[in-house]
Formats: structure tokens, sequence, C-alpha cells
């Protein structure tokens, strides 16, 4: 019976850069036999060393109101006025406004009308 510790796994380089990126996307790392069309690959030196599968679009929303609300500190209907616009520039900053219904399903976590949010992006576009 040994005393040592089992050895850790080695993690490439690249794949520990861009880790924080993936975890920010909701994204997950494939390996590389595992890897659909769809998945991004990640190459290094010329070789694929693994894939990146981006998360499904269902749910996209929810995500990207998780991270605003991380970011802010806060839950959307608690936020303050100020915060709640800058939650709103975010928002539209990652693309969420391109989804369908997002102005009401926003409106509806910050507890507030789909008119104030048409007027925080009015305000946004000047």
């Amino acid at each position: 019976m040994s005393d040592q510790a089992p050895a850790r796994p080695v993690v490439h380089p690249l794949i520990r850069s861009v880790k924080p990126v993936v975890d920010a996307l909701g994204a997950s790392f494939v390996a590389v036999v595992d890897m659909e069309a769809s998945d991004v690959p990640l190459v290094w030196e010329g070789r694929t060393i693994a894939g990146v599968r981006m998360p499904p679009l269902h749910g996209a929303l929810d995500r990207l109101i998780d991270s605003v609300e991380t970011e802010l500190g806060g839950r959307l209907p608690m936020l303050s006025r100020e915060d709640k616009q800058r939650a709103v520039r975010l928002l539209d900053e990652r693309g969420a406004f391109i989804l369908r219904r997002a102005v009401e399903d926003v409106a509806d976590a910050m507890g507030v009308s789909r008119i104030t949010v048409y007027n925080y992006l009015n305000a946004i576009h000047r």
C-alpha cells in the first residue's frame, strides 16, 4: 500500500486558460471523440485537443439574467432604479433582447412594466 496521493490529471494549458470563458457562457468541454458538428474545436499547434459545446438556446435568457444578478450583487426586483438600468444595459450588450419575448420576460423578472424596459433601452440607444 502506497502513502502517495493519486496523481492529479494534467489539464492542458489551453483548457485551463479558456475555462473561465466557457463557464461564463454556460458551455462545457467535450472530448475530441465525443465532438459533434456544432461543437467549437479547441486547436493547439494544429491539433484539436477538445471541443466546447455551447448551451442550448432554451434557457439562455435565464442564464443571462442570472449572470447579471451575480455581477450586480442582487436579484433584479431588489435593485435600485440605477442598477436596473445598468442591468438592462448589460443584458442588451450580451444580446438578450434579440430573443423573442425578452423585453416582457426581463420586465417580469425586474418587477417593472415592459414600457419601463423599453424606456431604459431607448435611453441606452440615444
